[in-house]
């Protein structure tokens, strides 16, 4: 089961997620959209939850991806030691977890709880919340294991882990047969999360909006 879970299951995961976001695009673009329901409902939680949210979503995805992907000899070239390493993750990781959860929380509680909102969500858009939400707690949860282990061990058989399955080489699963449960738990929800993503409205995030940063304002005129 180990090595089905964290051997293969990050392939079909991965898999799925491409194949499956580039058959989306091309027979159903219609769906390809944030699904966004300000215009329902705007109130602060919607503006405070999306912008907490986001923000803290994209560092912690960049937090990982530059954490497990990192070879040691690089951080280490640069004065960084193994423990401080892991010192400042559990910090980072806290503070931008602790952010990410306030604002899916209320977003989860916005959608669940208004009706003209929970009228037009799907059950996909309620579960990808959900799973999310799961997943910020559980990783808020490995921040005691990792301060126990201050050492960094463990940091360092997950960044070998991933660096295997990101480079196909043999025995990723074999790296992590011993490491905390609760490691192994944040890994498979984290892995799912890549498998539901073309069935979901976070197909929206390759649809990256760049031209916003240069686009002018638009004005807006209430009807007379």
């Amino acid at each position: 089961m180990n090595t089905f879970l964290f051997g293969y299951y990050p392939y079909i995961a991965m898999t799925v997620f491409l194949l499956g976001s580039l058959a989306r695009f091309e027979r159903d673009q219609f769906s390809w959209r944030t699904g966004s329901s300000q215009l329902l409902s705007s109130k602060d939680d919607l503006r405070r939850g999306s912008n907490w949210f986001h923000i803290g979503i994209l560092l912690l995805f960049f937090g990982h991806f530059v954490g497990l992907l990192t070879p040691p000899a690089v951080y280490h070239g640069l004065g960084l030691s193994t423990s401080a390493k892991q010192i400042l993750a559990v910090i980072a990781g806290g503070i931008f977890g602790g952010i990410c959860l306030a604002g899916i929380y209320l977003l989860i509680r916005r959608r669940l709880t208004d009706p003209r909102v929970r009228a037009t969500s799907s059950r996909m858009d309620i579960f990808i919340l959900l799973l999310i939400a799961f997943q910020l707690v559980l990783g808020l949860l490995t921040l005691p294991v990792s301060i126990y282990h201050y050492d960094g061990s463990s940091m360092l058989l997950l960044s070998e882990w991933a660096q295997r399955i990101v480079t196909f080489r043999s025995g990723a699963a074999d790296v992590i047969a011993e490491v905390n449960f609760l490691f192994k738990l944040h890994l498979f929800f984290g892995i799912t999360l890549f498998l539901v993503f073309p069935f979901s409205r976070l197909v929206h995030i390759w649809s990256v909006p760049a031209g916003y940063i240069r686009r002018p304002y638009q004005i807006v005129r209430k009807r007379s």
